[in-house]
């Protein structure tokens, strides 16, 4: 199918690149190609990128009794041609430029500017850019095509793999739109991915050549030529090994790809779809088999002009009272926020007039919370807090007894003339992120922690309402080693004022031993100061350190 083919160029004569022009006539069709991939051989190990999409059982199925999402179609197939080099060289109707939002010349398609000569890259500053998934249409200059149609690929991130997915697919549909929006019958297309956005090579490939397929299947009367181009070895192989997928050539090829073909092949126009975001539409509800008698008034008033005739009662009848619960006016949310907010501020604040802070206010939605988290982790990703990490306040230990992460806080550590509260909550919510997806347990070392300023209960309930219901839920116990009648009164205040459920999981410790038997020694990094502390404050009943080898044992 690759073999050499001797070129000829228009009209006797080289572009004005040099490079010579290669016509369609030239270029191997897909369905009279001589080459014949051993794909159902293949090993699909050796691909170098995993396909994310490709089922992990879709290799054992039984393709018997099934239909094929792609039929063998010789009318369609006779249109596809796959072309290993340079698009700009082909002698079709458009090219197609992969490049980014500002079109350019940087970052488009190697060896496009060099071919079309510099009026290209001035035209292509006046469209304004373009946006990712979208495409733009220009003269093609130099080019022995006569139209080159510009389009962003997305940028790929395993996390958003639907939404690339998606986004490319829009890029190969939008090239197609504008080629018929200008009457166009023949395009030359490279691959749609650049390696500066990290998008793999065959799931990229899947996407545009399914995608082709749709469109092909709508529209096969409009085009008469589609070439796929590849400037790489490995692209090259790809295509040769996906295209019998989706443009079968014979019935052995169509049976083949029943058990190659991904899991998901998309929808009618090559788009990954998900059931849990589709648009359910469903009877109203409590709605009355019979209609409604529909007074003679009403009757002989226009159709735009009948549904205002109805009073709000009737509507009333036909929506289900747990959707009308979650409508509210946001004006009358703000005017309840504010009100919740302001009686607040002139109650008689009993802890904030001893000292422990405000812990008054109105408690946040669900929705309140969320919004809140997101906005401090996005902050935390941005932000370099090496200062406050040096600090050793809030660090990561090992498990405890029953394998759940440990995070550890250190009281003595919070120097809080030195630390700029704001940041300090920030670096917080970036240490918790981790551990508050599943169940854990929090340390406190409140061991000598009198002896500096401590934060007041208005920062723990700020911290914890920035950390969110799911800290609430995920979190199993806080143990408090060596507590003071003090830190019990503002836990205390915290249960009443703050939130009963998680300070009602405060476990006090008096003795490292005792902490020993929720976390396991080995798994947490303790300060010298806390055995001291503890050989202090509990006398005979302490423990005895070794210095050298940090060995705990009782003291005798």
């Amino acid at each position: 199918m690759y073999r050499p083919v001797p070129i000829t160029t228009r009209g006797g004569e080289p572009t004005d690149s040099g490079d010579p022009v290669v016509t369609l006539d030239q270029v191997p069709r897909w369905s009279n190609a001589e080459f014949r991939y051993a794909y159902e051989n293949a090993d699909p190990t050796n691909s170098c990128f995993p396909d994310p999409l490709a089922s992990a059982s879709g290799s054992e199925c039984n393709a018997s009794g099934m239909v094929s999402k792609f039929p063998m179609d010789h009318e369609i197939n006779s249109k596809i041609y796959l072309w290993r080099g340079d698009p700009w060289n082909l002698e079709v109707d458009a090219v197609v430029n992969s490049t980014n939002e500002n079109l350019d010349e940087a970052h488009s398609s190697p060896g496009l500017h060099a071919s079309a000569g510099p009026g290209l890259a001035e035209e292509c500053t006046t469209l304004g850019g373009c946006r990712t998934g979208m495409a733009k249409v220009t003269n093609a200059y130099d080019l022995p095509a006569r139209k080159v149609i510009h389009t962003v690929g997305p940028k790929y991130a395993v996390k958003y793999h639907t939404a690339a997915e998606n986004a490319l697919s829009h890029c190969y549909r939008s090239c197609f739109e504008l080629l018929i929006e200008n009457g166009l019958k023949s395009i030359a297309m490279g691959c749609i991915y650049t390696e500066a956005k990290s998008y793999p090579r065959e799931p990229a490939a899947h996407v545009a050549i399914r995608t082709v397929r749709r469109f092909s299947e709508k529209q096969k009367d409009k085009v008469e030529a589609i070439v796929f181009c590849t400037t790489t070895s490995q692209d090259t192989e790809i295509y040769k090994r996906l295209l019998p997928l989706y443009f079968p050539r014979d019935k052995h090829e169509e049976e083949v790809a029943l058990l190659k073909l991904p899991a998901d092949v998309g929808d009618e126009n090559g788009e990954t779809t998900i059931d849990e975001r589709k648009i359910r539409i469903k009877p109203l509800p409590n709605a009355k088999k019979s209609n409604p008698r529909i007074s003679q008034a009403s009757v002989d008033l226009s159709v735009s002009n009948v549904g205002l005739t109805r009073s709000s009662s009737y509507l009333d009848a036909f929506l289900d009272p747990a959707f009308m619960s979650l409508i509210k006016d946001p004006d009358q949310r703000r005017r309840e926020q504010w009100e919740k907010t302001a009686q607040a501020q002139t109650s008689w604040n009993f802890f904030k007039m001893f000292g422990y802070g405000d812990v008054a206010g109105p408690p946040l939605s669900a929705a309140e919370e969320y919004s809140l988290h997101s906005r401090y982790l996005t902050k935390a990703n941005t932000l370099n807090f090496s200062e406050i990490a040096e600090m050793k306040i809030v660090y990561r230990g090992g498990v405890d007894s029953e394998g759940r992460p440990v995070m550890v806080i250190v009281g003595a550590h919070f120097l809080l003339r030195c630390l700029d509260l704001e940041r300090f909550i920030i670096h917080v919510v970036k240490e918790f992120e981790p551990l508050i997806q599943k169940p854990y347990s929090i340390v406190y070392f409140h061991s000598a922690a009198t002896l500096q300023m401590q934060p007041d209960l208005g920062l723990m309930k700020r911290i914890q309402q920035i950390l969110g219901r799911k800290h609430q839920h995920n979190l199993h116990a806080i143990y408090v080693l060596h507590p003071t009648f003090g830190l019990k009164s503002a836990v205390f205040g915290l249960q009443l004022c703050v939130d009963n459920v998680v300070w009602k999981k405060v476990v006090y410790v008096d003795r490292l031993l005792q902490l020993f038997r929720y976390v396991p020694r080995e798994q947490l990094t303790i300060p010298d100061f806390v055995f001291q502390h503890d050989l202090e404050v509990n006398g005979g009943k302490g423990l005895i350190v070794d210095p050298r080898t940090k060995y705990v044992y009782q003291r005798p």
